[in-house]
């Protein structure tokens, strides 16, 4: 079949490596000039199966009060004249019941693990280079109320094969020396050896490049203006380059994989669904040999913040602000990065060196991704991955493979319109 992949983050990429592997004839059409360069371009860099607890869960409707008057809050809610973002925060506290965080939990486990395995097995397969490191995610606490409540989730995910291991302070140490400095602050940790961390943006261009010579057209600097709907089904592509020529493209299937813009583009077509922007940050600094930075990629629970080493950079990255599509990047929240960065590490970096970043990740309600056939015949979803987007990429691109194919994905999850395996749905999550 023909296949048109409506973005080239680091998620549509991977959809149109695997929909070229299974055969078909793909185009992938995004407004930057190459791939994974606008939502993957700075993100923190983990392959976190371990984080797999979503932003809604029971403590979060309390935290979210305290945090309302905050500037520089792990997760800050602006209020705005927007039905969607009110939509979107009712159901929100909805998962926030134990089940449905149990349940979500489960979800997010069982697709990490899957796709962490076929990022190692692409990774083998095509020689990929992008500042990886199998080292481990070391999540650790600076207060005992929130390392007690961390046992729990910590088990769910256990029972779901992920190998996470709660530790005390001073082996938290052990595996991280550059925490040695902010000992005095730990309560402990848990580590998921099996966790990785990398490049997302150097991961996408390499791998659009492979891409590119299967086969795979990729049109950047290409302006999605709309679909077209004929007898119900998408026919075409609207959309104009960068010259401002328009231009339609038909195809057989169209996926959709443009991150937080998906719920817009799907909207002109009669679908809703529970996506909406959680913008977050990210500071990038160089890291020589006489600095004291972290090797192993971090998770800091208190202020919702992880580390990781790529190459001789250090990213730092977290937050989310629910306020709509405003892309402006606000100095005082990357501050804030940076404060507690140098707070726990003295020695990092230059600080006169940081870079500031921003992006808009797609979020869903339960942080369970969107992913499957829509309720459009010949139109798939591979979206709403929220904070987990590089995590989950690989997994979610040769699931939507699968579907489209007309084969049953691999992994226990709840695709929609998959055919055969049938496991607890997110069809309630969208209309679609």
């Amino acid at each position: 079949m023909k296949v048109i992949v409506l973005g080239a983050g680091v998620v549509g990429t991977t959809a149109a490596w695997f929909l070229n592997k299974s055969g078909h004839e793909v185009t992938v059409i995004d407004r930057q000039p190459v791939a994974g360069n606008e939502t993957s371009f700075a993100n923190g860099g983990q392959i976190s199966v371990s984080h797999a607890e979503p932003w809604a869960n029971p403590s979060a409707p309390l935290k979210v009060l305290k945090w309302l008057a905050r500037e520089d809050a792990p997760l800050l809610f602006r209020p705005r004249m927007d039905p969607a973002q009110w939509r979107w925060c009712a159901r929100f506290l909805l998962e926030c019941l134990p089940s449905r965080t149990r349940h979500n939990i489960a979800q997010i486990v069982r697709l990490g693990l899957y796709s962490r395995a076929t990022l190692q097995a692409l990774r083998a397969e095509t020689g990929l280079e992008y500042d990886h490191l199998t080292r481990g995610i070391l999540h650790f606490y600076t207060d005992q109320k929130e390392f007690d409540a961390a046992m729990a989730p910590a088990q769910v995910m256990r029972d779901h094969g992920c190998e996470i291991d709660m530790l005390d302070a001073d082996a938290c140490v052990r595996i991280e020396p550059a925490l040695a400095s902010a000992r005095a602050r730990l309560v402990g940790g848990s580590f998921t050896a099996t966790d990785e961390s990398g490049d997302a943006h150097k991961f996408s261009v390499e791998l659009a490049k492979r891409a590119a010579a299967r086969g795979v057209t990729f049109l950047g600097e290409t302006r999605i203006l709309g679909l077209d709907k004929v007898g119900g089904q998408i026919a075409s592509v609207r959309m104009v380059d960068a010259n401002g020529t328009p231009s339609t493209l038909s195809a057989d299937a169209f996926v959709m994989a443009m991150g937080s813009y998906s719920a817009r583009m799907l909207g002109t077509v009669g679908i809703t669904v529970p996506i909406y922007p959680a913008k977050g940050y990210s500071v990038t600094l160089p890291v020589g040999p006489q600095h004291v930075a972290p090797n192993v990629s971090l998770t800091d629970d208190e202020y919702k913040i992880v580390f990781s080493r790529l190459g001789d950079r250090l990213r730092c990255a977290g937050t989310a602000e629910l306020n709509g599509y405003d892309t402006e990047l606000n100095e005082t929240r990357c501050r804030a990065i940076v404060d507690r960065m140098f707070t726990l590490f003295p020695e990092a970096g230059d600080r006169s060196q940081v870079r500031y970043w921003t992006g808009l990740r797609p979020a869903t309600p339960s942080n369970v991704p969107l992913i499957g056939r829509s309720r459009i015949p010949n139109l798939y979803l591979d979206t709403g991955h929220g904070t987990l987007g590089w995590t989950h990429a690989c997994g979610s691109g040769k699931a939507i493979a699968d579907i489209v194919s007309g084969r049953a994905p691999e992994v226990d999850f709840a695709f929609l319109g998959a055919p055969a395996r049938k496991p607890a749905t997110v069809t309630s999550l969208a209309r679609a």
